[in-house]
C-alpha cells in the first residue's frame, strides 16, 4: 500500500488490508452500523473519511478482540461508551477476574490433594 496522509480518503482495499478483515465483512459492517457512511462515488467505489476508519477499527476491536456480538457492539457505540478508554478498562477488569480465577484455582488444586492425602491415595 502506498503511504498517503493521515487525513486522506481510503478504499475499501486499503481499509480491508489495514484492518486485516475481508472487503465483504467491512460493506457488512455498513448494513449494520448506521453511523458508517463512506462516501460513493461512480460505479459504487467507496472511500472512507479517517473518521470511518477510526469507526471501523473501534467496531473490529468490539467484536474480534472484546468479544461483542453485533447488537451489543450497537448498543454500546450509541451510548458513546465504546471510546479506546473504556477498551484499557475493560482489559483491567479482565486482569483482576484472571488474578481471582487463578486465586481460586490454586486453592481447588490445594484442597484435592488435601482430599488425596486424606483418602490414602
Amino acid at each position: 500500500m502506498t503511504a498517503k496522509a493521515d487525513g486522506a480518503f481510503r478504499t475499501i482495499s486499503e481499509v480491508s488490508e489495514m484492518l486485516d478483515v475481508p472487503a465483504h465483512v467491512l460493506r457488512f459492517w455498513e448494513t449494520k452500523f448506521n453511523t458508517l457512511k463512506p462516501l460513493k462515488r461512480n460505479g459504487g467505489r467507496r472511500y472512507y473519511r479517517p473518521d470511518d476508519v477510526e469507526l471501523l477499527v473501534r467496531i473490529r476491536d468490539l467484536l474480534y478482540h472484546e468479544g461483542y456480538a453485533i447488537r451489543g457492539a450497537q448498543k454500546l457505540l450509541a451510548s458513546g461508551d465504546a471510546l479506546p478508554d473504556s477498551k484499557a478498562t475493560a482489559k483491567t477488569q479482565n486482569v483482576g477476574s484472571l488474578e481471582q480465577a487463578a486465586q481460586m484455582l490454586g486453592e481447588v488444586r490445594s484442597e484435592i490433594a488435601r482430599m488425596k492425602v486424606a483418602l490414602g491415595a
